[in-house]
Order: structure tokens, then sequence, then C-alpha cells
């Protein structure tokens, strides 16, 4: 047998005793099919994707980067220039109480993602952006199910999405309190202003205020009760700088199931405060609400919610732990002021050198009938907010939980908390210019793979978008293989539309040999009479012979089919 290899085609020589006997297989006229006049729609087509492309890109670049654009990030826990950010309040929990601190910084929707949810508080300090329906249904599911902690600060509505679930809603204009109200003085005891803005109240860490005994409401908490983290029967003061108010209105649910959770207010402004959404500062102003009960701490507990953690084992001691199934509660705090936890009213070394003090006394007579003092009668100095928001926190951790295995709750060391963790949303901030788009793919990209609908829709799009794509594609380029170990892996130049009547009529005439068991020199020295005559069919003698006809794709691509009949014919 004897093989001949071209770039036009293989051809196969068998050998028999008689003669030559050729085999030859036009697989080469199947990839002679591009069609010519579709290589400019196709070319535009390829433009308007790749510029639909270009300029969806770029939006989604730059769009981010212009809201941002002129914005500085507030209430941040890693910006520490500014008196309000919140740096202050995360070098207390992670230096001081000894928690493990992190962040977010794409979404809150990964908080059911996270390890040991229930010994996991999350901190939304002065959202800037609100936060969505789907965002407020995972921690709704955060708090009420995996027994998660969340605390929310904000002076506006950017968190009643998640408030309203509770049956909360803040406000979104500043309180004013001819009552209790603090003043900013001087070097000299003075006042120079007076805001009915700055608000102080005196708040409890883990009972409502409005069920507790008059003896226990006039008791600040000792010494002992702080450094023991046992708040219980007394209250602290707590600064605020231009709240709003918490309404509250219960739940459908708390009428039918009462027990299912606790609703604590925790710190309340007295009966004269109001809400100036005029903007007058006039209490008397009838478009200025006050409804006599607007809460400024709010808490929400939800016990009896099953988790999986470390449990000491009976007969083993209390450092013998297994892991089983432990009852927690769920809780979550709403503050209407974000400042509450700003670098200004966090420690006292801070606020003082800004002019506030730890009591009313050296404001003079117009506050002192005003005072926390007047509400609490011992132990009453403020010592800044720190003191405060530090037990409320421990005391949602539950440290108290005995059912939870001692080397959990008391870590590798006295005073160790980094089994529990605090975690700042930062996510909720605007973010640097560059930093914007990837901070916004991120929390797209988990929004759309977190919740259920959004995720199969994002399937379904794709699978449309791949059968459309298997609809439109364009036909494959001229191509053909070429056996030849000299040029392996090089693919052959895409052919030349002009060419292929030459190749049909190159096609025509081998077939014709391979045929009549014609040689090369054979075939060319047979007259054209003769060729015409082996042919025998007068469209294929045109296309032979002819030197004015001309022939659109489609008509040449019915004379190759017309040739494979010949052959099969003849």
């Amino acid at each position: 047998m004897e093989t001949n290899f071209t770039q036009q085609h293989i051809t196969v020589i068998h050998w028999s005793q008689h003669r030559y006997r050729w085999v030859f297989t036009l697989t080469e006229l199947d990839l002679l099919v591009l069609m010519s006049d579709n290589k400019d729609e196709e070319a535009r087509f390829n433009t308007y994707v790749i510029s639909s492309l270009a300029v969806t890109s770029a939006l989604l670049l730059l769009l981010p980067m212009l809201f941002v654009v002129g914005k500085d990030t507030a209430y941040s826990a890693y910006e520490v220039e500014e008196l309000y950010q919140v740096s202050d309040m995360r070098d207390t929990f992670s230096e001081e109480e000894r928690y493990f601190v992190a962040n977010t910084m794409s979404t809150p929707m990964l908080v059911n993602d996270w390890k040991d949810p229930h010994r996991t508080l999350l901190a939304i300090i002065g959202p800037e952006k609100p936060i969505d329906d789907t965002e407020a249904d995972e921690i709704y599911k955060f708090v009420t199910e995996r027994g998660g902690k969340v605390i929310v600060a904000a002076d506006n509505t950017n968190a009643n999405r998640l408030a309203n679930k509770f049956g909360v809603t803040f406000f979104n204009d500043p309180m004013l309190d001819e009552k209790q109200h603090w003043v900013v003085h001087d070097q000299l005891g003075q006042a120079p202003t007076i805001s009915w803005k700055n608000v102080w109240s005196a708040a409890s860490v883990m009972q409502d205020v409005d069920k507790m005994s008059p003896g226990a409401m006039m008791q600040g908490c000792t010494v002992f009760q702080i450094e023991n983290y046992n708040p219980i029967d007394c209250r602290i003061p707590v600064m605020f700088r231009s709240p709003t108010g918490l309404r509250f209105e219960p739940l459908l649910r708390d009428s039918e199931d009462p027990g299912h959770r606790k609703v604590m207010t925790l710190g309340k402004a007295s009966t004269s405060a109001f809400i100036d959404i005029v903007g007058s500062g006039d209490g008397t102003d009838p478009l200025n609400p006050a409804p006599g009960d607007l809460r400024l701490v709010m808490r929400f507990d939800y016990p009896g919610i099953e988790v999986f953690d470390e449990l000491p084992i009976e007969g083993r001691g209390a450092f013998s732990t297994g892991v089983g199934k432990l009852e927690v509660t769920g809780s979550i705090v709403f503050v209407s002021d974000e400042e509450v936890f700003s670098n200004l009213l966090w420690s006292l070394d801070v606020a003082e050198e800004e002019g506030l003090s730890t009591d009313c006394k050296s404001v003079g007579d117009y506050t002192l009938n005003n005072c926390w003092t007047k509400e609490i009668l011992n132990n009453n100095e403020w010592s800044g907010n720190e003191r405060y928001f530090s037990l409320l926190v421990y005391d949602m951790m539950e440290f108290d939980n005995v059912n939870l295995s001692a080397q959990v709750r008391q870590g590798d060391s006295p005073g160790d908390k980094s089994n529990f963790q605090v975690v700042f949303d930062e996510s909720r901030h605007v973010t640097g210019v560059v930093s914007a788009p990837f901070v916004e793919t991120m929390g797209t990209v988990v929004l759309l793979t977190s919740n259920e609908f959004l995720k199969w829709l994002v399937v379904l799009n794709v699978g449309l978008l791949l059968l459309v794509a298997m609809m439109i594609v364009p036909e494959k380029e001229n191509w053909r293989h070429v056996f030849d170990l000299t040029r392996f892996n090089k693919r052959p130049n895409k052919l030349d539309p002009s060419t292929y009547r030459k190749r049909v009529q190159q096609a025509l005439f081998t077939k014709i040999r391979v045929q009549n068991d014609l040689t090369r020199d054979q075939m060319a020295a047979k007259p054209p009479p003769e060729v015409q005559a082996l042919i025998g069919d007068p469209r294929l003698v045109e296309l032979a012979y002819s030197q004015s006809r001309t022939y659109s794709p489609q008509e040449l691509r019915r004379l190759m089919q017309a040739i494979r009949r010949w052959g099969k014919e003849n």
C-alpha cells in the first residue's frame, strides 16, 4: 500500500494483481461552506457584543466610584483620626475586654454562615446605606433562629427594614428633650451654648425600666457590680448626641404568644421630648410629634433556641467537654443614636477634653434640676459610655450560661473572651473611591448566591444565555486538516472566498481522474472534448470550462452535491 499526502486531499493507493485502484474521499468539500456575504453581519454582531460588554463593565466600575466621591467614612471601627469614628470601641473590646474582633465588608447576609453564631455579636453602627429586605431577613433569622446577638445604632431610617421586623421604628429627625439634656462647658465651668439635642438617659442593662421598682430606679451600679458584670437593679448614665427617637408597636405574635420573646426598654427620654420634624425647635408645634414615650435603647431577647456547642460532661469535671445541644438566647438591641459609640463619648478622658463632665455640677444651676443625678442618687458619675455598653455586650453574650462548657466561657486565661467574637459591619459605611467597586461587587455576589429565588433566577438566565449563544454562534472558519509532521500544531491560513470555484473545479477533475484510473499526466493530455464526454453533466461541464460564468456560494454547494452523485452514477 502506498500513501500520497498533499495539501489538497489525501489519496490512498491499494495494490492489486491487476491494476491500481484509487479510493478518494471528498472530505474537503464539506469544508468549503463559509458564506462570504455573512461575514459583514458576523463582524457587526461581534462589534455590538464587545461594545455592550465594554460599556457595561465601565458603568459597573465607575458608578460606585461616583457615588462615594467627596464622602468620608463615618462611624468606622478602623478610622482613628476623627472623634466621630468608633475605633476606641473596637480597641476596648479587642484589647481590654479581649473578645475576638473582626469585620464584614461585603454584606451582613453572611451572618448565618459564621462559626458559632450564638457566640457572635454583629455591631451595625451608623448605617450610611440602608439595610435592604434580604439582609434584614438574614439578620432576623440570625437572632431568632441561630441565637445571634446584634446591636443596631442609627439616628435615621436606614435601619427601619430590620427594626420593623421587631416592632421598632426609627424616626428620621432629631429628638429634643427639655428635661434630659447635657451641656458642654468651658474651662470656667460655664455653658456657652445649650442644646436640647444633647440627651442623656439613665439606662438599665438587663431590665425593663418601665417595670423596675422605684428603689432600683434610683440606684446606680456599684463598682463591685460593674467589675463582676452583675448590673442588677441599678442604672448607669448614658450620653447621646443628637439622637432620634424609637417608637415601639407590639407585633401580632406578642398577643398570641407573649412568652416567645422578652421586650425591654433599657433607656428612654423624658415626657417632654419631641421629634423636631419641622426644624423649629418648638415642642408646642403640632407638626413636631411628642408621644411621651420615646425610647432611646430597646432590647429584645429570644430564649430557648437550640444550638450545638461544647457542653461539660457530667462526672468528669467542668473542663471535660463534649458536643451537644444547648439552649441559648438570641438578642438584639436598638439604639437611637450612633454617636453614643463614637470616640467623643466612649471614654471619659476624651470627653472631658471636649467639655463634658462626670456630673452636672460644673455647669451651674441651669441643668442642675434636669441632671441624671436627680434620678440616680448614688454611684451616679458618668465615666464614658464605655462602661455601660461593655456590661450590655457581656450580658448579651451569655457568659452566665452554665450549660456551656467552662473552657469556652473562661478561655485560656482569666478575662479571656476570645471564644466570643464582635463583628463590626463595615459594609454599611461609605468606602474609598478605589475600593467601592470591589465592595459592591462582593455584596452583589453574596446577594445573588444567598437568596434562594435569586440563585435559581441566575441559573435560569445563564441557561438562557447559553441557549442564545448556541443559536447565534457563527459557523466555524474554513479550515482543513493537513497531515504534515513538519507543520505540527500549525493551522493553515483561512481560505480566500475567491478561490472557492477553483477548488471545486480541482475536486471535479480529481474525481474524474480517479474514477477512470488515470494518472495526472494522462489526465492532462486528454483534449477538452474527451473530458467533457467523460463528464456528461452539462452543469459540471460549464463549471469545468466556462470562463465567464460566476457562481454564488449556494450554487457552489449544489454543484458539490452533484459531484458526489456523479461519482456514484458513473
